[in-house]
């Protein structure tokens, strides 16, 4: 799998591997062992990762064959900011923890064992309740440019 480019900027540098070791122990106490490759640390560019971000796992990317899976890990009260994809269709499942879910302005908490689709253009944010909590993303490709925030901020990764 190829080095992720396009998120240079919504990725912290200095402080990578600190939370990655604090991620990496919370998953390691629940039982569970995240895959080898691509991990990156978001904060969006918004200087603030505790509220605004989380640790994406890469189990694959496979742009040809039209499939990606990562894992998505969100220390308490931790949110992806709000978004959309033109491109990428996505399903989240939740695998520990609790999170909240809006989906363009409905909210829905979800627990271990949920799952929800997420249309193309669907604006949605999600976030960490009571605790870490751990989604297992199946989608399309993440490719370039696909990622919309709505914060302007962000822009579009």
């Amino acid at each position: 799998m190829n080095r992720v480019d396009w998120t240079h900027n919504a990725e912290l540098k200095e402080e990578k591997e600190e939370i990655l070791t604090k991620a990496r122990e919370v998953i390691h106490n629940w039982g569970l062992k995240m895959p080898e490759g691509i991990t990156l640390v978001l904060d969006f560019g918004l200087g603030d990762f505790y509220k605004w971000g989380l640790v994406e796992f890469w189990v694959a990317n496979e742009e040809n064959e039209g499939y990606c899976g990562k894992f998505l890990f969100l220390f308490p009260n931790q949110t992806c900011p709000a978004h959309h994809h033109k491109f990428k269709h996505e399903t989240f499942f939740v695998v520990k923890g609790k999170a909240g879910m809006k989906i363009n302005d409905e909210e829905k908490i979800l627990g271990e064992g949920d799952s929800l689709p997420m249309s193309q253009g669907t604006v949605h944010s999600f976030w960490a309740l009571e605790g870490p909590a751990l989604l297992l993303e199946v989608s399309k490709p993440c490719i370039p440019k696909d990622s919309i925030f709505v914060d302007e901020r962000i822009g579009v990764l």
